[in-house]
């Protein structure tokens, strides 16, 4: 694995994805949690053909700015791009676009995990 590697994620906002369904908000519009989803999902897939047999990676940390509303219908992208590798720690730079609209960025640290150890600590 190494720095570079990048992935973007796809989704048209529908109810499921709104604030009012989500909670976060009482107006249908893409609701910050699912623009966060859509980037974590970005980042888990940039990496994960590049594990080892048996890991996968899991959410650590993730800040970011959501910067413009995208109404119902509206097609979102997120893109990921892993910037620093330290064991099995995964820092990535995230980016959320409506078209080429910038609607939401911020950084994303992910873990390597081995998916066995880490369901046994349930």
């Amino acid at each position: 694995m190494e720095t570079g590697l990048q992935y973007t994620s796809t989704l048209t906002v529908d109810n499921a994805h709104s604030a009012m369904a989500m909670g976060s908000g009482d107006m249908p519009v893409l609701a910050t949690p699912a623009m966060v989803a859509l980037m974590e999902n970005a980042a888990m897939m940039a990496v994960a053909p590049h594990l080892p047999e048996g890991a996968t990676t899991v959410g650590g940390q993730i800040s970011t700015s959501h910067l413009r509303p995208s109404g119902m219908g509206a097609v979102v992208t997120a893109t990921a791009t892993l910037e620093k590798i330290e064991g099995k720690k995964l820092f990535f730079r995230v980016e959320a676009h409506q078209g080429e609209t910038l609607i939401g960025e911020g950084t994303h640290l992910r873990f390597i995990v081995d998916r066995e150890k880490f369901m046994s600590k349930l």
